[in-house]
């Protein structure tokens, strides 16, 4: 692979998608784990007989997909479970990805993975050259979660809970974009990076 890929992640409500789009419009592929983890248990997928054999058919929604909220609620207060779930996902995932930003054809690639602290890191994409966090304070994460989804506060914390800390996930970072303002404020900061990154891949 030769493509120049460079790795974005960041904690849930920290404004990842803000980040993306803002790529996307300076003319960057961006390949999405959170499309690939869908695509990786689509119907007649090998992802999707996997989780099949593991947790029982009770797991498919009437029309053949997995029931995403009940595999969710089945996991979401059992470690053990969702470790087994995560083991089965997280491979085909990052295959996918890997063949989205091999045949991408711009100057670099973002392969956004939101649990990329979470699920090996480098080690885990050893082809990243490098790693973008979107960082905010925890505060301001409770802040907008509070508001984006519409839910109590102690559901909240416990979502932010169950992923990487904020330090694990700047313990990664070659680079961290620190998304504490208004929407707005991104636009420079992308564009910075756009050039740092277009430096680095032509070179």
């Amino acid at each position: 692979m030769n493509n120049y890929v460079i790795g974005l992640t960041g904690g849930i409500a920290s404004g990842k998608s803000e980040v993306t789009r803002r790529f996307e419009a300076l003319g960057i592929v961006v390949a999405d784990a959170d499309l690939a983890a869908r695509e990786a248990v689509a119907i007649g997928s090998d992802g999707l007989a996997d989780v099949v054999d593991m947790f029982g058919a009770g797991v498919l929604a009437a029309d053949g997909n997995l029931d995403r909220p009940a595999m969710r609620r089945r996991v979401f207060n059992d470690t053990d479970a969702r470790k087994r779930l995560e083991g089965i996902i997280h491979p085909h995932v990052r295959e996918l990805l890997h063949a989205a930003c091999s045949s991408a054809d711009t100057p670099y690639v973002i392969a956004a993975v939101p649990l990329l602290a979470e699920s090996g890191g480098r080690k885990a994409y050893p082809w990243l050259q490098r790693i973008l966090v979107v960082d905010v304070p925890e505060a301001v994460q409770l802040q907008r979660l509070l508001q984006r989804d519409g839910i109590d506060e102690a559901l909240a914390r416990r979502m932010m809970a169950v992923q990487a800390s904020r330090q694990q996930r700047l313990a990664i970072a070659d680079d961290v974009l620190v998304n504490d303002g208004p929407p707005r404020q991104l636009d420079a900061h992308v564009q910075a990076l756009d050039r740092l990154y277009r430096a680095l891949a032509g070179g």
